[in-house]
């Protein structure tokens, strides 16, 4: 019923077959889609716009899905994707009593004995709303409140989604390649995570203690006797948008370097721990009084493991160092890449993607025309989504944006060679051997150290079969005999053995 509803609202917008990709699809679905948009709004728009309303009023796991798919040029086109970016997640506050009446249900407590002050809503999204108060020893903070019944909201229209998804894999051969299953599961799980504001007070912990050596990076304090599942309390920062030049500027801060400190942000973070912000748009980042780049809202997360992380960093610095051979034979040892393909044919194929942009700054590259083509060598080569990779790939693309919309002049590979080279010289230089070298040491000293108790251990365990020997149980002795590639052995043998 839910996807038949969705449909529903789909279709009064021209957004379930628009009538501009009627002639990609089979009779059937043609004729069904002329039926559909009869008397259908916004006939002036362009599909995405179309689509970018038809999402905005269904609710917040429909507005997280056009976010996310406004980031997947790849499955929508560019110009669908473009439109959607426009889709805002701001929605209207629950009542001021309704709100207190939720916090104090949560924390336990009547609301003028955990906050002195407890403001209207500053901001509210289809997820939660966020409030400033004041505690009783006078420090300002924010206090992000969940919205009553988004939890079971989001797990009905998650539901939703993955049948439709199924019906997709199913039925659409093509759309195979894209994992639609795997897409919606991956969205979800970030989406249960941001559920539960307990794990985001423990994300933004871990990021802060990762980042605590990064200069100019700040990370807002956790109020831990404030914070339960369904409310998070941290400290007040006041700041102003990344993307305001001029209000950046007036603090001293140069648009340039602010730039820059983004993209190694988010890479240092990727690469050097693998816990990363997965949603680093603008709206999550401004810079404070003294300068520093502030991140908030840490309810979605990527983690990458260390094989990833390795992998990661040898495609980027492949490119970095115009080595597309590098970069193409770190696609297929990962998997990436079928190996009945080519390694030197898929090298070719990064190679016509990258040197048209290699050296040149971020206004004089047309990255929808760069990303169209890298999807396009994908296709050719088969290359499945990788779920673990959804939110690495989504930040990227919303980092290199922000980048640009603060230094257009930005020289994105200029930019990312120091993380990346630094990594790859501690994961596979003479940094990383001696490193495993001291750890191998390690391993064996501890091994030297407990030799003692190990050999005293044997010997008890000799002596005592020599006494008493060993017995079997009925189920061992029937493994045993099972292994045993001979005749087949009776308990008796075996325990004589």
């Amino acid at each position: 019923m839910r996807l038949a509803r969705a449909g529903w609202v789909l279709s009064r917008h021209d957004a379930l077959v628009p009538k501009e990709y009627a002639d990609q699809v089979p009779m059937p679905v043609r004729l069904f889609g002329s039926l559909s948009r009869i008397g259908a709004e916004g006939r002036g728009l362009r599909p995405g716009q179309r689509l970018a309303k038809a999402l905005a009023g269904q609710g917040p796991a429909y507005v997280k899905l056009g976010q996310l798919l406004a980031t997947r040029p790849d499955i929508v086109g560019f110009e669908v994707a473009n439109d959607l970016t426009a889709l805002q997640d701001r929605m209207e506050a629950v009542p001021h009593a309704v709100a207190i009446a939720e916090v104090e249900k949560a924390l336990g407590a009547p609301i003028d004995t955990l906050f002195s002050t407890f403001s209207e809503a500053v901001a509210a999204a289809s997820v939660a709303q966020v409030h400033k108060a004041r505690l009783p020893s006078g420090e300002e903070v924010a206090v992000k409140l969940l919205r009553p019944g988004i939890e079971k909201r989001a797990a009905q229209d998650f539901r939703a989604f993955l049948m439709g998804a199924k019906i997709v894999q199913r039925l659409v051969p093509p759309a195979r390649r894209m994992e639609p299953v795997k897409f919606v599961r991956t969205l979800q799980s970030a989406a249960e995570i941001e559920l539960d504001l307990r794990i985001e007070a423990g994300a933004a912990s871990e990021l802060k203690e990762n980042l605590q050596e990064t200069e100019g990076v700040r990370i807002p304090d956790i109020v831990w006797d404030r914070t339960a599942r369904r409310v998070l309390t941290l400290e007040w920062v006041e700041g102003v948008s990344v993307s305001n030049q001029e209000a950046i500027m007036a603090r001293g801060v140069d648009p340039s370097a602010l730039a820059r400190l983004v993209m190694r942000c988010f890479l240092t973070q990727a690469l050097n721990f693998g816990f990363f912000h997965a949603d680093m748009h603008q709206g999550n980042m401004f810079v404070d009084e003294q300068g520093r780049l502030v991140l908030i809202d840490f309810g979605i997360m990527g983690r990458l493991d260390e094989e990833a992380r390795s992998v990661f960093a040898e495609i980027l610095y492949g490119f970095i160092r115009r080595d597309y051979r590098a970069a193409a034979q770190a696609h297929f040892d990962a998997g990436y890449v079928p190996s009945h393909y080519s390694v030197a044919a898929f090298s070719t194929a990064l190679r016509s993607v990258g040197e048209p942009i290699f050296g040149r700054n971020a206004e004089a590259v047309d990255m929808s025309r760069v990303l169209q083509q890298l999807f396009d060598v994908t296709e050719v080569f088969d290359m499945h989504l990788r779920p673990e990779l959804v939110l690495l790939q989504r930040t990227m693309v919303v980092v290199e944006g922000v980048a640009r919309i603060i230094d257009p002049r930005i020289n994105l590979w200029e930019t990312a060679e120091p993380v990346v080279r630094d990594y790859v010289a501690e994961r596979v230089g003479p940094r990383s051997l001696l490193k495993s070298a001291k750890r191998n040491g390690e391993a064996a000293r501890r091994l030297f150290e407990a030799f003692p108790d190990f050999a005293a251990a044997a010997e008890r365990a000799a002596e005592q079969i020599l006494d008493s020997g060993v017995e079997l149980s009925d189920d061992t002795v029937d493994r045993l005999a099972a292994a045993l590639k001979g005749r087949k052995r009776t308990k008796r043998e075996v325990n004589a053995a």
